[in-house]
């Protein structure tokens, strides 16, 4: 396991290591992905925990329940796993598979200006949250913005006209009754 730092705006937080799992030293892990098992997908993460980053290989892992359960090469004792929770499992961005036309990553979102139909800006898009139904757009008050409201926008069709990365804006109709 090396400690070499990664450049920090090229890699995206794919999951989290939460406890130790076993006595062989494997981990539990929290995915941000979806299906939850396609962390497992990459090879190569860069853990990042308060200003430590730490490169591990992926050397096995399996849904067992709901749990993510992960293999790190060299990691085969249980107390210096339990070290790693807290980390975040990190990947490039460049190494994210390509998606169709109109898709995007939620890390392409964050930072949007969002726009509504009368040309009022709302505010920019802070983060994104799923819910059963479907996800949910966290709009934060932004300089210039319509008022100071936080606004819960779904991130759905019906909401979101839409999608401009180049120029930094969503267009959305949150009016819409939804």
């Amino acid at each position: 396991m090396s400690t070499t730092p990664a450049v920090a705006e090229d890699l995206i937080v794919l999951g989290k290591i939460v406890s130790v799992h076993g006595v062989k030293g494997e981990v539990k892990v929290y995915s941000f992905t979806d299906p939850i098992d396609n962390v497992l997908d990459y090879r190569n993460w860069t853990l990042k925990r308060d200003g430590e980053v730490k490169k591990v290989e992926l050397t096995s892992g399996r849904l067992q329940g709901k749990v993510l359960v992960a293999k790190l090469k060299g990691l085969d004792d249980r107390e210096i796993a339990r070290t790693y929770a807290g980390f975040e499992i990190c990947v490039p961005r460049s190494e994210l598979p390509e998606l169709e036309d109109g898709e995007f990553y939620w890390y392409q979102l964050q930072g949007l200006k969002v726009i509504d139909q009368a040309e009022q800006l709302l505010g920019v898009i802070d983060h994104l949250f799923e819910t059963g139904a479907n996800d949910v757009m966290v709009v934060k008050p932004c300089a210039g913005s319509l008022d100071d409201r936080e606004r819960l926008l779904p991130y759905t069709g019906q909401c979101v006209l839409s999608i401009d990365l180049a120029a930094g804006e969503m267009r959305v109709d949150w009016d819409a009754d939804f």
